[in-house]
């Protein structure tokens, strides 16, 4: 990481440095809250989990080669350097939103409902092609992973692009606080989090308060199929650049070829021209990833032959519409999360498959009073598709089963537990059947994907 000083590092989280002077001056190379990560001369800061306090790691990160550690208690008689702070949380998005402002890089900001991580993940694809790239990695997109990202950008990144999620109000000010994006991408406003933000248009609210802490010079990207996102009107004034399917936006896409489990290919529209690009990764919603990136390339005054080396390369992550084949059975793997707009797009994926095709979904987590209604709705949808097998598991999935019974073409199972599908999923599945594995993260049904016989990496 670029170089901070303990003396600046107490300075800008507000806190009281005990400890030498020799060592006040001393420069910390990594921040981490992970006692296992700790290297020589990292900073560790102690923040208190639903489980484990890691204050009770301190001793033991020093001696691992620690630096110091942020504290929110008084440490008696310590024989190292400490910085005591009143929120070690807090101190964390202060300490980033301070390092943050001393690099000299590009940061993207991206966030909607849906489609974040792959939008983020095309993006990264395009711009490696030309730029040293930094990119969120994992689930780190919350108040706790954002700064923790930010730490990681080093002097030799050009730019860094940032997943922003968010579950409720007064979420995404303390995310752009800490990014400052020079540009702002949104992919779309949907309903996933509902619970805590009540409307589509309290979602649209709390996520574009980003742009009010962008740079007043940057650049603001909106997805102009969205009807959400074309109402909206930046503040610092900054004029939104759409795009879409719509052949009058200055970036769209148009002949589409859906290649089913192989992708999909797309003729895609700049203000300079046009070129065509094969996406590997199913699923319609690519195609937008795919305009995102070309939009931000664009900013960046990538050439279009770049641009479309970058779509094309792009690999998927293991849980998000990973495609994988084992000797059995070829498996979407979309375990990591979902919501109603992001299960319908999955469906169709697999309904693309010239095999026998298995649906094997769980619960969808944080859609508030309507849950059960929009866990109907999913089967209303499955009902009206060529999808062979429907597997259920958990409380909210009975919905799911419900809303399918008017096709009775389909078979439909229904479990309470994975332990309780795992114990009959040999009788159910055949060789060469096609299955998507799909549900919100807290079901952990990357167990699912592992029984199926793939080694997770």
């Amino acid at each position: 990481m670029k170089h901070m000083t303990l003396k600046e590092i107490t300075v800008a989280c507000g806190g009281v440095y005990y400890g030498d002077d020799e060592s006040y001056h001393k420069e910390v190379s990594s921040v981490v809250i992970d006692s296992r990560k700790v290297e020589k001369d990292s900073l560790f800061i102690a923040i208190r989990g639903a489980r484990v306090d890691g204050h009770m790691f301190i001793p033991q990160t020093i001696q691992d080669g620690a630096l110091c550690a942020l504290s929110e208690k008084r440490i008696e008689n310590a024989s190292y350097p400490y910085i005591l702070v009143f929120s070690c949380a807090q101190a964390l998005k202060d300490l980033a939103e301070h390092y943050r402002k001393g690099l000299d890089v590009k940061v993207i900001g991206i966030t909607g409902s849906v489609g974040k991580t792959s939008t983020k993940e095309m993006l990264a694809s395009v711009l490696e092609q030309q730029f040293s790239v930094l990119k969120t990695e994992g689930n780190y997109n919350n108040e706790i992973g954002l700064p923790l990202t930010i730490f990681n950008i080093r002097e030799e990144h050009q730019i860094a692009v940032l997943e922003m999620g968010i579950s409720d109000f007064g979420d995404m000010e303390q995310l752009a606080k800490m990014a400052r994006p020079d540009i702002c991408l949104l992919t779309n406003i949907g309903v996933a989090h509902i619970e805590q933000l009540k409307t589509r248009d309290g979602i649209l609210k709390e996520k574009a308060s980003m742009l009010l802490y962008m740079n007043p010079e940057g650049h603001v990207v909106l997805n102009g199929d969205d009807d959400k996102l074309v109402t909206v009107k930046p503040a610092n004034h900054i004029e939104p650049t759409f795009f879409g399917l719509n052949p009058d936006l200055p970036y769209y896409a148009d002949e589409i070829q859906d290649l089913g489990l192989k992708g999909t290919t797309a003729v895609f529209h700049t203000p300079n021209g046009a070129f065509s690009a094969h996406i590997s990764i199913p699923g319609h919603h690519m195609v937008y990833n795919a305009l995102a990136a070309t939009v931000v390339a664009y900013i960046f005054e990538m050439k279009d032959e770049d641009i479309k080396r970058g779509i094309e390369a792009l690999v998927p992550l293991a849980g998000r519409n990973n495609l994988i084949e084992t000797e059995s059975f070829t498996i979407i793997d979309d375990c990591y999360n979902a919501s109603p707009t992001s299960m319908k797009a999955s469906l169709q994926t697999l309904a693309k498959a010239d095999t026998r095709t298995v649906a094997i979904l769980g619960d969808m987590g944080e859609l508030g009073e309507n849950a059960n209604q929009m866990h109907y709705e999913i089967g209303e949808f499955i009902a009206s598709t060529d999808i062979d097998i429907l597997i259920c598991i958990g409380e909210l999935s009975t919905q799911i089963a419900a809303g399918t019974e008017q096709n009775p073409r389909i078979s439909i199972h229904h479990f309470d537990t994975k332990a309780d599908f795992l114990a009959h999923m040999t009788d159910m599945l055949q060789k060469d059947d096609t299955i998507l594995v799909k549900a919100s993260n807290f079901m952990g049904f990357a167990e699912i994907v592992d029984a199926l016989g793939v080694t997770k990496s």
